[in-house]
């Protein structure tokens, strides 16, 4: 016996909170009957449907990719560009969904999965996933810059922090910045550059959640490790 609302998540569909959502809604039908009580137990073999669609439990995937320039973080893209999913094409059987997003130009890590309650916890801004890029400015950035980065900055959508910010290149190199922070509003590194003036000529994410980026290359994926499953499945909003 499993919790409909398990089934549902592990279908792919969505977290067990949202399934439960569907559920009272009466949007979830177990052999050809609508179920709407919550808490609701059914067999592997019973047959639950979805907007007339039967669910079918799938193998959790989780893949990380080195995503480049130039590449839409979305399933499909109307104007024919490369997309997240061109690089992992042939990688697995099972329909998997980037987990947040990275803007067209940045590059890095990006992980893709069809576990939805893990997508939820990750991209939850409660969660507190902490993320480290390296910024390339075009201009090198004064060090009272990098203090107000970490003391705090008022952007139009309020007040940001960063939870470490470092020079790169031997902590000499005063145009590049290794940052790490939480937040997840959009765009905020770019913005926090621009209300430095400064002009930014590339940004890379090279950790996510614990994640790093080690030996990947550009432009390539590889599955994650137990472990690294393991400690994202440890991730707890807070």
């Amino acid at each position: 016996m499993i919790r409909l609302n398990k089934y549902i998540s592990n279908a792919g569909i969505c977290s067990r909170r949202e399934a439960d959502k569907l559920i009272s809604a009466g949007k979830i039908k177990v052999n050809n009957i609508i179920q709407s009580e919550l808490g609701t137990k059914i067999h592997q073999n019973d047959v639950v449907t979805y907007n007339g669609k039967v669910l079918k439990i799938e193998k959790h995937q989780y893949i990380l990719i080195n995503k480049p320039k130039n590449c839409i973080t979305s399933v499909k893209d109307t104007h024919n560009r490369k997309t997240v999913m061109d690089i992992i094409e042939g990688a697995c059987s099972e329909r998997i969904y980037p987990v947040g997003r990275l803007d067209r130009d940045t590059t890095g890590l990006l992980l893709m999965t069809n576990d939805g309650e893990l997508t939820k916890r990750l991209t939850h801004p409660s969660s507190g996933v902490k993320k480290k890029y390296v910024i390339q400015l075009e201009n090198s950035i004064h060090p009272d810059c990098l203090k107000e980065m970490l003391s705090g900055i008022n952007l139009e959508d309020g007040q940001i922090k960063y939870d470490e910010v470092k020079y790169g290149r031997q902590q000499t190199d005063r145009t590049q910045l290794i940052v790490t922070l939480h937040s997840g509003k959009n765009r905020v590194i770019r913005r926090t550059m621009e209300y430095f003036d400064k002009t930014l000529l590339h940004l890379d994410r090279i950790e996510f959640a614990g994640i790093q980026k080690a030996d990947l290359v550009r432009n390539k994926w590889r599955f994650l490790s137990d472990k690294e499953i393991g400690f994202l499945k440890m991730t707890k909003s807070r």
